[in-house]
């Protein structure tokens, strides 16, 4: 499966972005989906994701209640919805695809088999 991240853009504290996912060659609905970030100097981490199947999502701690993963299989896509945007959210985001089916969604960059090629959201103060 081939991925495509967009929706990255500058925006104020407090702003909202929806980042897509295109998925292109298989169902993405076949896969586990996660989004993880990667700021300057720092390594990547784990956003959201949602499971293979039975749609059960997790989330970073400091963005739970502002960021919402969905996938919408008609279009064979998926979405982080970023509300209530902050200077610390500054990063490229990285969407990815899992093919194993896990007990829990996978939150480690190494269980992901497939990764698009990253979108900037830069968030001013």
């Amino acid at each position: 499966v081939q991925l495509q991240a967009s929706g990255g853009g500058l925006v104020q504290a407090g702003d909202s972005l929806r980042l897509s996912c295109a998925a292109s060659g298989r169902a993405l609905s076949n896969f586990a989906l996660g989004w993880f970030r990667q700021a300057p100097g720092k390594e990547r981490e784990f956003v959201a994701g949602i499971s293979r199947f039975q749609g059960n999502t997790k989330y970073l701690e400091s963005v739970k209640g502002r960021f919402t993963i969905s996938r919408d299989i008609r279009k064979n896509s998926g979405y982080l919805q970023m509300n209530s945007l902050k200077p610390e959210d500054t990063a490229v985001y990285y969407c990815a695809a899992d093919y194993r089916t896990r007990p829990t969604v996978g939150s480690d960059p190494a269980q992901y088999e497939y990764w698009g090629q990253g979108t900037l959201v830069t968030v001013s103060s």
